[in-house]
């Protein structure tokens, strides 16, 4: 693989991990009281930043993205104990509802005008503010859901029934269909998953282990 190749190849593994990551947030919010507020932080601040001049920008540093590599690895590895199926349903889910979307101009055109919203209310406001978050989900639920199948999220349901929660979800979800867009136009596909398993493995491996996590 050339050196531009393998640089491709990394900037589209750095979108899979931020898809990932959502996917993970999804089930951590809607089982637990308790989940990565970092990781919850950079998938949702991913959403409003629409320019950059690399991958990594749109998730402001990699090592934010400790649960989405780490979420590849336990996903796509050999060991059958580390997969999960709930988050293996809500990255399918998203890559195909991304799919949809991409293919309606009209669709994107509504999603970049709301994201402006974002960015514009985000000189006032912390991305992870209630209000935010309400508005984050209110894209998801005016934009996405008309075009796309409905994600069943499986959960706690005293947690779920919780307005706070449901906002936060659909934010998160918002932010793995960014991931997954983007995703996309780094050249991943779905068929890489499946044959190039082994080599998303090892630069997530290497990516992770270059990752410094605080103790």
């Amino acid at each position: 693989m050339s050196t531009n190749n393998n640089h491709r190849f990394y900037e589209s593994n750095i979108a899979l991990a931020g898809l990932c990551q959502a996917a993970a947030l999804v089930k951590q919010v809607a089982r637990s009281n308790e989940f990565d507020s970092q990781a919850l932080l950079t998938s949702l601040n991913s959403i409003a930043i629409t320019t950059s001049d690399n991958t990594e920008q749109v998730f402001g540093d990699v090592n934010h993205l400790a649960l989405g590599y780490q979420t590849i690895l336990a996903q796509l590895s050999n060991q059958s104990t580390n997969k999960d199926v709930e988050v293996t349903r809500y990255i399918a889910n998203l890559l195909s509802i991304e799919r949809k979307l991409s293919s309606s101009k009209k669709t994107m055109a509504a999603l970049g005008e709301r994201i402006s919203n974002i960015q514009r209310q985000q000189l006032h406001l912390e991305i992870t503010d209630s209000q935010m978050l309400s508005n984050l989900a209110s894209i998801y639920t005016d934009v996405v859901s008309p075009v796309a199948r409905k994600i069943q999220v499986a959960g706690d349901p005293e947690i779920l029934k919780r307005p706070d929660n449901q906002h936060r979800v659909r934010a998160i979800l918002l932010a793995g269909l960014r991931a997954a867009v983007l995703w996309r136009q780094l050249g991943g596909k779905r068929r890489h998953i499946l044959f190039s398993r082994q080599q998303i493995l090892d630069s997530a491996q290497q990516t992770l282990s270059n990752i410094s996590t605080p103790n």
